[in-house]
């Protein structure tokens, strides 16, 4: 029989959640490190062993302040998707152990911020209690598959010193049914029940911050289904990033080492220059570009993001943005690869933030054009651009923008091409590939680059790639300032020679 949940009385909550890690250690000291696919360097978490390489890389393409931010090296995610297996009585969740479907269980994850491990704890004990059923993969049966754990550290009613270690925890059930009306759909009510009485904040820790609800029963390895449902807690998460307010649904994409990524967004905004027309592409939510936006005082920023879902929380982050700010602000809904040439037109800088495999062909194809074209000095709308009269409507549709923040009036910017490149790779084999490909013609001269330790204990780095071009008109202003230059010098040597006595 199912039994409603009551106060959890043998997990006595700590008045806080303390750290167990040594700041300044770069072991990880973990007792599932071996067993768990998570991690697979266990010393030296402040040197992944790809960085020797990296550094080398841009050495020998005169790349002399390289930096490498090392970042937190322990309980820095914060996000984390985790596999439900086991039984009632005893439930594993966890990672998959490598190259199997047997899940390791990890309760004691020294990557995991320690609110992501307590809210486990909670959750173990309610299916416990409650007699859930962890998910059955050969079967096909059980009631709880995954659970998706994200912290926000958004909390103005603490200092800010405080804010990071005391986070709250959106608990995300993943539950093997159609919807909120299936068979077992009380269990899961009852589950909602116990984390908010146990994690809520009437509890002794108030850790939990909400609770989703996603549907899936497909018997394929896609962790989430289309469908979600808030059932708990506050219904939008907020986390600040680059100085702005960002909301984070479920569904979208978000960064698991918030810090580090905060670090290399505020290192990118310095490299826009103030005025510029941005294009964002592959832009998620919109974090990036809704922080350029803020602080560089742009013209106009277009996002441009292929997944549906992004779309609420692009709306509801937009909507906490100073007022005036004198920039148009746009995201479209399309798939950046289909059209990249239309997308570039009209920007001075272009942004990309590519999934793990890099970019595609024909984006790389049109940075390549773009660039070659202004430097033989023929028009680029010309010779890019200039297709018949466009009559297919998903196209024309993924032109108009999705969302619009009408804080001026949309300009006409054609002729405009990028300048700057901004790539933020988190594929370091891709991003070879894709440097070579840009700088090979020299289209493109590679500017700077730093890289952050996003995945401490792997060997996988994040890294901020800046490129830059000469455009035509800057290269004609270059030779006209070095002609004047070399007839002024002739002028006064003349005039020297002319004033210069003569010997008897």
């Amino acid at each position: 029989p199912v039994v409603a949940p009551k106060p959890a009385a043998s997990l006595p909550p700590p008045p806080v959640i303390v750290s167990t890690m040594d700041p300044a250690s770069t072991c990880l000291n973990c007792t599932h490190f071996g067993s768990c696919s998570g991690c697979t360097h266990e010393f030296y978490l402040d040197k992944p062993p790809v960085l020797q390489e990296v550094t080398d890389f841009f050495s020998a393409h005169g790349i002399e302040d390289f930096t490498f931010s090392r970042g937190r090296l322990s309980e820095w995610r914060c996000r984390a998707k985790l596999a439900v297996r086991g039984t009632p009585e005893k439930p594993l969740i966890g990672l998959y152990q490598e190259g199997t479907h047997i899940v390791q269980d990890i309760p004691e994850c020294r990557a995991h911020h320690p609110s992501i491990n307590y809210a486990i704890k909670l959750l173990k004990q309610g299916i416990s209690e409650l007699g859930v059923q962890p998910f059955d993969e050969d079967a096909g049966t059980g009631e709880l598959r995954y659970v998706q754990m994200t912290v926000t550290t958004y909390n103005t009613s603490i200092p800010v010193a405080q804010r990071y270690e005391q986070a709250r925890v959106q608990v995300s059930l993943v539950w093997n049914s159609r919807d909120e009306r299936s068979k077992n759909s009380e269990k899961l009510s009852l589950l909602q029940e116990f984390l908010w009485t146990n994690g809520g904040p009437r509890s002794n820790l108030h850790v939990i911050h909400s609770i989703w609800a996603n549907f899936q029963t497909s018997t394929s390895n896609i962790i989430f289904g289309h469908k979600w449902r808030h059932i708990g807690g506050e219904a939008d998460l907020w986390e600040r990033f680059g100085g702005v307010d960002i909301c984070l649904d479920p569904y979208s994409f978000g960064q698991a080492n918030t810090l580090s990524f905060n670090s290399l967004l505020h290192k990118l905004i310095k490299y826009v220059p103030r005025g510029s027309t941005v294009v964002d592409l592959y832009s998620g939510a919109g974090v990036i570009g809704l922080a350029i936006a803020a602080s560089r005082k742009c013209r106009s920023v277009r996002c441009v993001e292929i997944n549906k879902m992004s779309k609420l929380s692009f709306e509801k982050s937009a909507s906490r943005l100073p007022p005036n700010l004198g920039c148009t602000i746009t995201w479209h809904n399309t798939d950046a690869s289909a059209e990249p040439i239309h997308w570039l037109e009209g920007s001075s800088v272009a942004i990309v933030d590519p999934p793990r495999k890099g970019l595609h062909p024909s984006v790389i194809n049109a940075l390549q054009r773009v660039a070659l074209s202004e430097r033989k000095a023929f028009k680029a709308k010309s010779s890019l651009t200039k297709v018949k009269d466009e009559k297919r409507p998903w196209i024309l549709r993924a032109r108009e923008p999705a969302v619009h923040v009408d804080s001026t009036i949309m300009e006409e910017s054609s002729g405009i091409w990028p300048e700057t490149l901004i790539y933020i790779s988190c594929g370091w084999d891709s991003f070879k590939k894709d440097c070579k490909s840009l700088i090979s013609n020299e289209a493109w001269h590679l500017e700077n680059a730093h890289a952050f330790n996003f995945f401490p204990g792997t060997d996988s780095i994040e890294v901020l790639a800046i490129f830059r071009r000469d455009s035509g008109i800057a290269q004609k202003k270059t030779k006209t300032k070095t002609k004047t230059k070399a007839k002024a010098k002739a002028k006064t040597k003349a005039k020297k020679k002319k004033a210069k006595p003569s010997k008897v």
